[in-house]
């Protein structure tokens, strides 16, 4: 396994390669004074001057260039800092890709877990609601078989039962004068 440090010279060497390759362009040949006899002229210094002037521009450009990809450009990410702070968090620092991805189980573990907690407690405040329905519907029930058994304790007296049947003169009872008596039978 590579370290990054061995990754980032491998990475800067094909890019000075890359840029070499980019700068060098195909030279025309030479053209010897006096080839055709003829003498180089003004416009032709001139016009040398101007193309040096303009290979040194893309030197510097391209020296540029090299600076700034050697600085920006790499597929690795600098390693975490132990110490966080506060302008780090805030500024982002903390979401870089290697610590997404290396945290990416625990963060869908927490996603998980988040949903899971909320989906309980929907249930469980649904699951209340429910049940203080039915508490009130017992209690009304209670108060209902309390009031029903009261008048049928009022209803099944003694004294209402005869005052009733002497009221509608549904019946010839009435009430005994004389005391009980209890029979004895000998065997």
């Amino acid at each position: 396994m590579s370290r990054p440090d061995d990754i980032e010279k491998n990475d800067n060497a094909q890019i000075d390669a890359l840029l070499e390759r980019a700068m060098q362009t195909p030279e025309a040949p030479d053209a010897q004074p006096g080839d055709n006899g003829d003498a180089i002229d003004d416009d032709d210094a001139d016009n040398k001057k101007e193309a040096e002037t303009q290979e040194e521009r893309e030197e510097r450009a391209a020296a540029e260039l090299k600076k700034v990809i050697k600085e920006n450009a790499r597929e690795d990410e600098q390693p975490l800092s132990r110490n966080f702070t506060l302008t780090k968090i805030l500024g982002g620092d903390i979401l870089s890709t290697e610590a997404i991805r290396s945290q990416i189980w625990l963060i869908l573990l927490i996603a998980a877990f988040t949903v899971v907690y909320v989906a309980n407690r929907y249930s469980c405040q649904k699951k209340l609601i429910e049940i203080n329905r039915l508490n009130k519907e017992l209690q009304n029930a209670k108060y209902k078989a309390l009031s029903i058994s009261s008048e049928l304790t009022e209803m099944s007296r003694e004294s209402n039962v005869l005052s009733n049947l002497n009221n509608n003169n549904d019946s010839t009872l009435k009430i005994s004068s004389q005391p009980p008596y209890i029979i004895k039978i000998e065997e």
